[in-house]
């Protein structure tokens, strides 16, 4: 979002939820602040207290923001009725997402709030996002014939290999492939979690 083409008398919460999503991906929970963001958005703290009650009202909103964009939109977005391509859909988005943001967006969200997992608000959170994104899937590997019990061990390892890869971009992104090297890195990953052996 350009904060200069905000115009201060059109600001509204959905702003201040925006330009706080991109100060934490740049800078942590910590930049979640509101005179930095006042300033970011060219306009008064007034501005965010006639939206907010505190900063901890605005986290929350950035949060929710953070989850519908980040989990539930990407869901909805798989457009494949196959359970293998939507599953292998999913972890190209998300691990390709990852490295797009290596330079400081998508994947640096997730790991300034793993960083800030003692907060409640933050905890909350990634409880809620890690257990629904678990559950999406769990589904997918349930539709592919899995037991729950063994569909929900593979959805487990399936996002502990994500954020292996999130923390990967963040600390050296240039290790992990790209472009197609990525796709096939992604699809092996998808074939070696799918063995319908178990």
């Amino acid at each position: 979002m350009d904060m200069a083409k905000v115009k201060r008398e059109s600001l509204g919460r959905a702003d201040w939820a925006e330009a706080a999503l991109e100060a934490l991906a740049r800078g942590g929970v910590s930049a979640v602040a509101v005179e930095p963001l006042a300033k970011a958005l060219h306009t008064t703290k007034g501005s965010f207290y006639w939206h907010f009650a505190d900063r901890n009202a605005l986290l929350e909103a950035t949060l929710g923001l953070w989850e519908q964009r980040d989990t539930e939109r990407v869901m909805a977005n798989l457009s494949e009725t196959d359970p293998l391509a939507r599953l292998r859909d999913l972890l190209r988005l998300a691990f390709r997402s990852v490295n797009d943001g290596a330079d400081g967006a998508t994947g640096t969200v997730e790991l300034a709030l793993q960083a800030s997992a003692s907060l409640p608000l933050v905890a909350a959170a990634l409880q809620r996002v890690t257990t629904r994104r678990l559950e999406l899937m769990t589904q997918l590997y349930v539709e592919l014939g899995l037991f729950p019990e063994v569909a929900r061990g593979r959805a487990l390892l399936a996002y502990t290999a994500y954020l292996g890869h999130a923390q990967l971009a963040h600390s050296t992104p240039a290790v992990l492939p790209r472009g197609r090297a990525l796709r096939q890195h992604v699809d092996r990953l998808v074939e070696s979690l799918v063995d319908l052996g178990d």
